[in-house]
């Protein structure tokens, strides 16, 4: 008997959900407080314990619900000004626009409504390991939690990041957008190239939790270089996204 495919045992456990509602909403942000807030100590901690920023009532987010014990193993969105409000700015903008290198892309030069930003990748510490991984939002890489589920389970842990990252990535597609930016550390986009997603450096390298730097991916990009394997995800996950929401472009020219 064939072994699961990397899809296959996703599935079995986890599934994407997109917060379509504030309640919803409201998972993600208790998640961000617990991992940036509590336990990385990144952000103040508040009595409503949760996290939220600027960028967020125009932000699109996902969560990743574990399956067998009802929890939401992680959180994930992607920031798009609406059409009324096309120059809100992405969180890059207010940060780092300063560092962006023009010789590869101009953001400026971009027509707002083809373009967003992924961010807030959030997975609490029940789903990631404690050791290596202290200091991290999230986990690439195998797993050594001690927590109350089975190993079977345990062994799909580092899949919840890249599954996150697809989800956002689907959410782009489904837009139709033409590029999308992420700041990110570079140990992070080493491993998402090996995973088929070639994100470009796009800015200098900052100090901000670490060492980070601004990334693009286009379009012509988005899923080329996926593994057969990590194509079988991203289908998956962008066909139950498929089932939850529309993202419909306003920019006049890719309607």
């Amino acid at each position: 008997m064939a072994a699961p495919s990397l899809a296959e045992n996703f599935d079995r456990y986890f599934g994407i959900r997109y917060a379509k509602n504030p309640a919803l909403k409201n998972f993600a942000y208790r998640i961000r407080h617990q991992v940036y807030a509590q336990e990385l100590g990144w952000e103040a901690p508040n009595q409503d314990e949760i996290e939220t920023d600027s960028c967020d009532p125009y932000a699109h987010v996902c969560l990743l619900e574990h399956k067998t014990s009802g929890q939401y193993a992680g959180t994930i969105r992607l920031v798009i000004p609406p059409a009324h409000a096309a120059n809100q700015p992405l969180p890059f903008e207010q940060h780092c626009l300063q560092s962006c290198w023009r010789s590869v892309i101009d953001p400026e030069s971009l027509e707002r409504g083809t373009f967003g930003e992924i961010s807030r990748l959030a997975v609490p510490d029940t789903f990631r390991r404690r050791q290596d991984e202290k200091g991290k939002p999230f986990v690439l890489g195998e797993s050594s939690t001690a927590r109350a589920f089975t190993e079977e389970e345990r062994r799909n842990f580092p899949n919840i990041a890249i599954g996150l990252y697809l989800a956002a990535i689907a959410m782009v597609d489904i837009c139709h957008h033409q590029h999308v930016f992420v700041m990110m550390e570079p140990r992070l986009q080493r491993h998402l190239m090996r995973f088929g997603l070639p994100f470009e450096q796009s800015g200098e390298a900052m100090e901000y939790h670490g060492t980070r730097a601004l990334y693009m991916l286009p379009k012509a990009k988005l899923t080329r270089y996926l593994s057969d394997d990590i194509q079988e995800l991203y289908d998956l996950i962008k066909a139950q996204l498929d089932q939850q929401l529309t993202l419909i472009p306003f920019c006049p020219t890719m309607q």
